[in-house]
């Protein structure tokens, strides 16, 4: 293993945010789950301690708290290797024990169909969120790290974990407001159902992109011209569609991959809400705003919390789609509810 993938790797990535005393107890939880499953290994070939490690690894990368990393660890202990829940609460405490208990249960559910999965799915994980939401971050993490090392798996277990990994997982991290790991989730589960449909639309987009590129920095430039006349702070970031996003399009919406990528999508980030409408009067004063486009989530957020300007612009004989907001929206669009953590 490298060393970004052991445990004093992971203390190092720690220590910018919990103290001796937590990341001690993370690495207890660590060598405790080393032991219950030594001998197993993954198809990988890998040993199994391995998996609770990088589940542990993407909490980490979101900040969460000792007894997440914790449960992180531990996981897999009471489904794969028979401890009780009672051992886990004497050695851990009884917080750890719920969390660790919590994953199990969510694990144990199965659907027989697509319809049942999304309904009583939802019903049951409402339930495990109700009494205590890091249960679900702890199992978002499980399924994102099992997503990324679903190649050694045989084919129809691999088709089975993408589908409900399509019709369960991303749209519970959306729902949570969670995009980073929901694009991620949505984007391996389509490589995993579709693999040539995915290799298809990423090599129309690679060679879009190339072609695309001047006029993309030419716009950038105009708009980081525009904000520097205004006096007005903002990172400026292009915006990449995503592998399943530009599929489900083109089969629900009934458009050509060609009228989806037509649209040149950046984000600005800056300091302050009023900079946000500021700046919103500055790119429309640059290109004309396309009426009907408009949405200002930072008035009305979303459910999930989510919180930006959304606008769209025509310039350059092509439409411009652009999101406006601060670095803690930013934030939260990413993270969602795990941002309240960090």
């Amino acid at each position: 293993m490298s060393a970004e993938a052991t445990v004093e790797g992971l203390a190092r990535e720690l220590s910018s945010y919990l103290d001796t005393t937590r990341i001690n107890q993370v690495r207890r939880a660590y060598y405790y789950a080393e032991q219950a499953h030594e001998g197993q290994m993954r198809k990988s070939g890998d040993r199994y301690i391995t998996h609770p490690l990088a589940v542990a690894h993407i909490l980490a990368d979101l900040r969460l708290d000792h007894q997440s990393l914790m449960a992180a660890m531990l996981h897999d202990v009471i489904e794969d290797t028979g401890i009780p829940k009672d051992a886990l609460a004497e050695q851990f405490g009884d917080d750890v024990a719920e969390l660790v208990d919590g994953v199990s249960k969510l694990t144990q559910i199965e659907f027989r169909s697509r319809a049942e999965a999304q309904a009583e799915n939802f019903q049951k994980m409402t339930l495990a969120m109700a009494r205590d939401i890091r249960v679900i971050l702890v199992k978002l993490a499980d399924r994102l790290h099992n997503m990324r090392t679903l190649g050694p798996m045989p084919y129809e277990k691999r088709q089975r974990i993408a589908t409900e990994t399509l019709d369960i997982y991303a749209p519970i991290a959306n729902r949570l407001g969670m995009h980073s790991i929901c694009t991620e989730l949505e984007d391996l589960g389509f490589t995993s159902l579709y693999p040539m449909r995915s290799r298809y639309i990423s090599k129309a987009v690679d060679k879009l992109r190339g072609s695309h590129r001047e006029i993309i920095e030419d716009i950038r430039g105009k708009l980081q011209e525009k904000l520097e006349e205004r006096g007005l702070p903002g990172r400026i970031l292009g915006r990449e569609k995503h592998l399943n996003s530009i599929y489900n399009k083109m089969k629900f919406k009934q458009k050509s991959f060609h009228e989806i990528m037509d649209v040149y999508a950046f984000r600005i980030i800056t300091d302050t809400e009023d900079d946000c409408y500021r700046i919103l009067g500055a790119v429309h004063s640059l290109y004309k705003p396309l009426p009907g486009r408009f949405k200002d989530y930072i008035a009305m957020p979303k459910a999930n919390g989510y919180q930006s300007i959304h606008t769209t612009l025509f310039g350059m004989h092509v439409n411009i789609e652009i999101q406006i907001r601060t670095e803690e929206m930013e934030h939260i669009a990413n993270n969602g509810i795990a941002a309240h953590w960090m």
